[in-house]
């Protein structure tokens, strides 16, 4: 068990129980709480930060925007061994420079939370294909059956229609699961993933293709990457172009993957039919965005696609905290995202006999 008061700087604290914060404590733990949540990802500036974490052997919590976990908040502490995260994206913490300093970076890539991110994209996917809230506005305003009120037929057909084509960039856990969720659907489901095996896109149905015949071909182009240097605005002004007029976007997974401006200027220009955005490159969004006054070309939600009843972070707290416990008592635990520096970290903080 964690002795002489191992301190733990929750930085965005997300559990209203409050169990996984007494179980800390009762395994010998100072707890330092941060102003951030899961409602509110604003939190402390990195300068609080610093204080806070000083003398830490862990930092933890779910997404944090004020700040980034930047090298120089994880350096106030020489004692760090962990920045665990209730979340699968770690893109709020700087990977690299924990690898550099030999600390461990965790993540809780639960079913709850990426299943619930596949059943959201396809439930968005949907509203938008099928028009249902232009229709339920027609209906309670008095109106009834027009023909802009028409869906899209997503999947094939005996009559010879073949459906929709839905492009996935991404078919990783949530990409996967999507591919899984369409397949009764008959769509043609194509994909661009470089790091998945041919054997991954065989099993999922699924055609390989490269991304710009993705963002070309496709009436539907989906995004499941994680947020890093390769993914960031991945999707700007030439991508967007290069689609379909009759498309739409949709973005569950970290909003810097597309560049906000020029999307918000495909949409105004018609370059792109509309988009659902799960996700922003600033959250929560700013009051004044542009995509706030887009109407019916935009179905916008709070960052929270993953969030069902019953579900929720509660897994990935309890993954974060085990993993917590772990680590200091010198053991690996299973879900790290940095995997080079177990090597480094096993030298600096043997374990604990």
């Amino acid at each position: 068990m964690a002795t002489d008061k191992n301190k733990i700087f929750i930085f965005a604290p997300a559990d209203a129980t409050g169990d996984t914060h007494r179980k800390l404590e009762e395994a010998g733990c100072e707890l330092v709480i941060g102003d951030a949540s899961w409602a509110t990802p604003q939190g402390n500036n990195e300068d609080e930060m610093v204080v806070m974490a000083q003398n830490a052997d862990a930092l933890t919590g779910t997404s944090i925007r004020s700040t980034p976990i930047t090298k120089r908040i994880m350096e106030s502490s020489g004692r760090l061994r962990i920045v665990a995260k209730y979340t699968i994206g770690v893109d709020d913490v700087d990977v690299e420079a924990a690898t550099e300093l030999g600390i461990l970076v965790t993540h809780a890539p639960t079913e709850t939370n990426w299943g619930g991110v596949a059943e959201g994209t396809m439930a968005s996917m949907l509203c938008l294909m099928k028009n249902l809230r232009q229709r339920d506005v027609q209906v309670k305003g008095g109106g009834w059956r027009e023909d802009h009120l028409q869906g899209t037929y997503v999947g094939a057909r005996a009559d010879g229609y073949q459906g929709i084509t839905i492009g996935l960039i991404g078919l990783g856990r949530v990409g996967g699961r999507l591919a899984e969720l369409l397949k009764p659907w008959r769509a043609q489901v194509i994909a661009y993933d470089p790091y998945i095996d041919a054997s991954e896109f065989a099993a999922h149905g699924v055609k390989s293709v490269d991304y710009q015949t993705l963002l070309k071909k496709s009436d539907v182009v989906s995004l499941h990457v994680v947020l890093n240097k390769e993914t960031h605005h991945m999707l700007g002004q030439a991508e967007l172009s290069a689609m379909k007029p009759s498309a739409i976007l949709i973005n569950t997974s970290r909003g810097a993957a597309v560049d906000q401006e020029a999307l918000i200027a495909a949409l105004k220009s018609d370059t792109i039919a509309g988009a659902a955005l799960d996700v922003f490159e600033d959250e929560p969004l700013s009051k004044n965005s542009d995509l706030r006054d887009l109407g019916e070309k935009v179905l916008l939600s709070p960052h929270m696609v993953s969030s069902n009843v019953g579900t929720g972070l509660g897994p990935g707290i309890n993954w974060a905290t085990e993993s917590i416990l772990k680590a200091l008592k010198g053991e690996v635990p299973d879900n790290v995202y940095n995997k080079e520096v177990i090597p480094l970290w096993v030298e600096r903080f043997p374990r604990n006999l």
